[in-house]
């Protein structure tokens, strides 16, 4: 191995390229390391699987999916991985666990697991590490999923709607679903919280309530209404047989299918560059952009075929030479 790891960051984006799903977990391992030697492979990697290097953008779907604690986001997806496997779509996902700022360990610990056959060899999933903000997303799981998209059919990163998690999750994903479930204050506190612009699929779980799962669906749909957004709202049930998982798996596609997506891809590049560069230098680099905001509008003005290394080192120099 050469070049402080660049060897292996090469290696593993041409597997990746040729669908080699069984890179998955060396990517990770490597995207979530900290050592100087990593981080060297990991920008190999990284740029190996730009448009750049692909040809077009990664062909993966890649799926935010969050919601409240409790909500049932792992049945929801226990269902909807098999639905994309009967489909013969490989799937990844990343579950992000926020962690407790005093003793670093998961919050959400006792989270309800996703059920899949551990055979199967079209399936990868991975517990992730939070960001420094409750519910926030670590610059590592925006990075894989950047990478698992070269290789799976669908990405997920699964994430626990609190702190900033629903903002940032619609930074890096393609499609973002936001999950509530009716009669718990979860749709009232959801419209209170000014987040409608987030999703653009909503998902009521537990439609088998019947009744009260219906006049959820309604409220939403009316509160969409008023607001001019154009999400859909889909009733599912994680009870067999599964109903209304079809119709949100065609749903997440029509989204992916309606967007510009070397646009939205674009702007997700932008700020993974930003979060890299905040990660790596903290309040102190932000000022010297000029702030969060203007490095934003900055980072617009870049050409959209740019990786993340190069707007990162971008970035840098222009704090630089600020």
């Amino acid at each position: 191995m050469s070049g402080g790891g660049g060897l292996e960051g090469a290696e593993l984006a041409r597997r990746l390229r040729e669908r080699d799903l069984t890179a998955a977990p060396a990517v990770l391992n490597l995207l979530e390391s900290g050592t100087g030697r990593s981080r060297e492979a990991a920008r190999e990697l990284l740029a190996g699987l730009a448009p750049a290097a692909l040809g077009r953008e990664a062909p993966g779907h890649v799926i935010g999916v969050t919601g409240p604690p409790g909500v049932g986001k792992s049945s929801l997806l226990s269902r909807l991985v098999a639905h994309w496997r009967s489909g013969e779509r490989s799937v990844a996902v990343l579950a992000v666990d926020p962690t407790s700022r005093r003793s670093g360990g998961a919050l959400l610990g006792d989270r309800a697991r996703i059920e899949v056959d551990p055979t199967d060899p079209g399936v990868f999933i991975r517990s992730t590490a939070a960001g420094t903000r409750l519910g926030g997303l670590a610059p590592a799981t925006r990075a894989a999923a950047a990478a698992l998209a070269s290789a799976f059919d669908v990405v997920v990163i699964e994430t626990v709607g609190v702190g900033q998690s629903e903002t940032e999750v619609a930074d890096v994903a393609d499609t973002v679903a936001v999950v509530v479930q009716p009669a718990s204050g979860d749709v009232l506190q959801f419209l209170k919280a000014g987040i409608m612009e987030v999703p653009d699929v909503l998902v009521v779980t537990k439609s088998d309530l019947g009744r009260i799962a219906t006049r959820a669906v309604s409220d939403l749909r009316a509160a969409l209404r008023a607001l001019g957004a154009d999400a859909e709202v889909v009733a599912v049930s994680a009870l067999p047989p599964g109903a209304g998982i079809a119709e949100l798996g065609a749903a997440l596609d029509r989204h992916r299918d309606s967007i510009d997506l070397p646009a939205r891809r674009a702007a997700a590049r932008r700020l993974h560059a930003l979060a890299d560069f905040a990660t790596e230098h903290g309040e102190r680099g932000l000022r010297a952009l000029g702030g969060r905001r203007q490095a934003e509008r900055w980072l617009a003005e870049q050409d959209p075929a740019l990786d993340v290394r190069a707007l990162t080192e971008a970035l840098e120099s222009r704090a630089a030479s600020a």
